[in-house]
């Protein structure tokens, strides 16, 4: 669904009034000692595969705050990041895709090599390295496009004057993993998403220039409304996380 030029005009007026309406019910609440309400997260598939405990923050949360209802979405980073600037959730978990925007602020949780992992009988296999221009014209099975790590893979793949040749791709990289066990192609993933499937795939190191996987948990600024719920579910997860930065 698009709105209209019309509804396109109106849609910032719409949201301020609803905006403000609930800071009128936020204002009671916190008076009261109260916090209830709403909030979204969403967040990229790839954190299925262990790379941050999102149920577990989310759980503690609850348990803390009991009277707040929480919603939980997969999207594409891309998505999510727009989503956050529409005021359509709260909070998300993303892939590093470049500049951060306006009215945006982010977080580093996760920052790990990435690694070519293949099957045990594959020739790359015996390799401990390998530099991104030997990946030429080689089957690549990737994330799809709108992720953080497949939009490394391309620019540093441009920057070293060919395009990759994705044969497959896939929102969990439990799935590449798969399909590389297979014989399938070569697995573009974190070294974290590679060892969690050993001995299946053998992880071999790009080098030259060597790729990094970045996740990010990400909220919006202080423009605009925010719920005092989204405030706390910010806090709580930016907390967690601080210290879990993998280098």
């Amino acid at each position: 669904m698009r709105p209209t030029t019309v509804g396109a005009a109106v849609l910032p007026h719409a949201r301020a009034a609803l905006e403000a309406v609930a800071a009128v019910s936020d204002t009671v609440d916190q008076l009261a000692g109260l916090l209830r309400g709403h909030v979204t997260v969403a967040t990229v598939p790839s954190v299925a595969s262990g790379a941050v405990n999102l149920p577990r923050i989310l759980a503690d949360f609850h348990r803390q705050h009991p009277d707040v209802q929480i919603a939980l979405l997969e999207d594409s980073s891309e998505q999510i990041i727009s989503a956050l600037q529409d005021g359509l959730i709260d909070l998300g978990l993303v892939g590093d895709i470049g500049p951060q925007p306006a009215g945006i602020e982010t977080q580093i949780v996760v920052d790990e090599p990435v690694v070519a992992a293949v099957s045990p009988d594959h020739p790359l296999a015996r390799q401990s390295t390998i530099a991104l221009g030997k990946l030429k014209d080689q089957p690549l099975i990737s994330l799809p496009r709108g992720s953080g790590l497949r939009l490394r893979l391309e620019r540093a793949c441009a920057t070293a004057g060919f395009t990759p040749r994705i044969a497959f791709q896939a929102s969990d990289p439990r799935t590449l993993v798969a399909l590389a066990a297979q014989g399938l192609g070569i697995a573009i993933i974190t070294h974290a998403a590679a060892d969690t499937q050993a001995p299946a795939v053998e992880a071999v190191k790009i080098t030259r220039p060597e790729l990094r996987a970045r996740l990010k948990l990400a909220w919006r600024s202080q423009q605009g409304h925010t719920s005092p719920a989204a405030h706390a579910l910010s806090d709580h997860a930016r907390g967690q996380l601080s210290s879990q930065a993998i280098s």
